[in-house]
């Protein structure tokens, strides 16, 4: 992958200079700093979730990143959707993602998909991502991405947040005994589920929250894919600021991962 600006077999000293301060930590150094420099990643929704996650990749120097949102920026999406100004709404969500993250890092690749994920050609698109960011709100959505994931043996990376409660799961399809989404919700359904920001609410800075740590773990699993939250539901508690994690394991039913090989 050519990446705009820079010679993708080491930093330019544009790059050593913007990406400093993580060449000071042990943990990423100029190593580490190539392989988020080489990687690919695909976030899946522009909203509250991809706002906060798309803003820390595009920052800490992913190669390239591709958006794919199909809705238009709304008034009240800018109570909680920190990528987008006033004078956005009415503009297609991807697109202008795509402007601020190339004004945030000219160094980086962004590229703007303005469709509904199941209509991107998305399987084919994945197959040179390195992980996947489930910043979607819809069971029917999360659903799909899911199962195309497994089936590329892609890493998936998927948060939720509603009220003042989060959830985030890492799944590595790239590992056998990786559960999937499917089997931690196998029978999750949009009428079932419900609660929708639109008419349950959402506290504004949940969504930075659980998108960062989206991004985080994004991170941690390109540097080392060792380090991250593996096989793990975790569950933060805005309004009382806590955490909780849940050990998952795969269903040997699972109609999505059970063959998976």
């Amino acid at each position: 992958m050519s990446h705009i600006g820079s010679d993708s077999t080491g930093l330019s000293g544009q790059e050593s200079l913007r990406y400093s301060r993580h060449l000071l930590l042990g943990k990423v150094g100029e190593s580490g700093q190539l392989k988020l420099k080489n990687a690919h990643v695909v976030i899946v929704g522009a909203g509250g979730l991809g706002s906060p996650s798309a803003l820390y990749l595009a920052a800490s120097g992913i190669g390239k990143i591709t958006i794919i949102d199909p809705d238009k920026i709304e008034i009240s999406n800018l109570q909680r959707q920190v990528l987008y100004k006033t004078n956005h709404v009415k503009r297609e969500k991807a697109q202008v993602a795509a402007q601020q993250l190339q004004a945030l890092n000219p160094e980086i690749q962004i590229q703007a998909i303005v469709a509904e994920v199941e209509k991107a050609n998305f399987s084919a698109l994945i197959k040179a991502a390195d992980a996947v960011l489930d910043c979607t709100d819809n069971a029917k959505t999360r659903y799909f991405v899911n199962t195309a994931c497994v089936n590329a043996k892609v890493p998936l990376i998927t948060a939720a947040a509603i009220r003042g409660e989060g959830q985030l799961m890492v799944f590595n399809y790239k590992q056998q005994t990786s559960p999937c989404y499917h089997c931690v919700f196998p029978d999750l359904t949009d009428n079932d589920a419900g609660l929708t920001c639109s008419n349950s609410g959402v506290l504004s800075p949940l969504l930075g929250i659980m998108g960062s740590m989206q991004a985080l773990e994004c991170i941690k699993l390109l540097l080392n894919p060792a380090e991250y939250l593996n096989n793990k539901l975790l569950c933060f508690d805005a309004w009382q600021l806590s955490f909780n994690q849940f050990n998952l394991s795969a269903d040997p039913e699972c109609k999505i991962c059970a063959t998976m090989a």
